[in-house]
């Protein structure tokens, strides 16, 4: 039963884990609305479709300003290291997604001081590399987000109802991911007490066995 008891608490620790983690990824759009001279963060999330395999992946941005009809680099993310490109964000662009990781699945940055003429479409592409044992898979997601600056706060509805539905998303996946792990759980405890059942009824069929062939050397001296 000791390693039944240890099993448990591992799995306990491991739920804690994910519970208390940043782990689960989940894609919302990203606000759309700044207000000038403040900050804001332009959002671009891509997730992976399987959490255990390996990858990489580097970021960019283009920006396309209202009233013109071409995108323009922006700004770069390769190898934790983000690099602007474009002297009208100089000083002004900061990386705001994944940390410390070269699996990116939040590709966003923030704009400081904004002005109206930040006022536009923006381009997020995630150039992502898969690692198998054997190969490798590239994929890449492109994400556009229109941006409009105000000259006061107005946060919409649906800002708030996408914020609300984010952590929404968040708990719902590692409460399921909590149940899976107790189910299995479960599951586990009722094979390793049959198994102790079995074992146990073996034995003592075996003693049994022992105590009567003692007899009949007993009974034959």
């Amino acid at each position: 039963m000791s390693a039944v008891r240890l099993l448990w608490a591992l799995l306990v620790m491991a739920a804690l884990n994910v519970l208390l983690s940043d782990g689960a990824c989940v894609e919302v759009d990203s606000d759309t609305e700044a207000v000038v001279g403040e900050g804001f963060k332009l959002g671009c999330i891509s997730c992976k479709m399987r959490g255990e395999v390996e990858a990489s992946a580097t970021v960019d941005w283009w920006f396309m300003a209202k009233g013109e009809s071409d995108f323009t680099h922006i700004y770069s993310y390769a190898d934790m290291v983000g690099t602007v490109t474009d002297g009208r964000f100089t000083d002004r662009l900061d990386w705001n997604g994944s940390k410390k990781t070269l699996d990116l699945q939040d590709g966003s940055i923030y704009i400081l001081n904004v002005t109206f003429n930040d006022t536009g479409t923006y381009r997020c592409y995630f150039d992502r590399t898969l690692t198998y044992d054997y190969y490798e898979f590239r994929t890449n997601t492109t994400k556009y987000i229109s941006m409009n600056v105000v000259a006061k706060a107005t946060r919409g509805m649906a800002s708030i109802l996408s914020e609300v539905m984010m952590y929404v998303s968040i708990i719902g996946l590692q409460l399921w991911l909590l149940v899976e792990m107790v189910y299995c759980y479960r599951k586990i405890a009722a094979a390793g007490e049959e198994a102790l059942r079995e074992s146990a009824a073996e034995y003592l069929a075996i003693t049994s066995e022992s105590k009567d062939n003692c007899a009949g050397v007993a009974v034959a001296e």
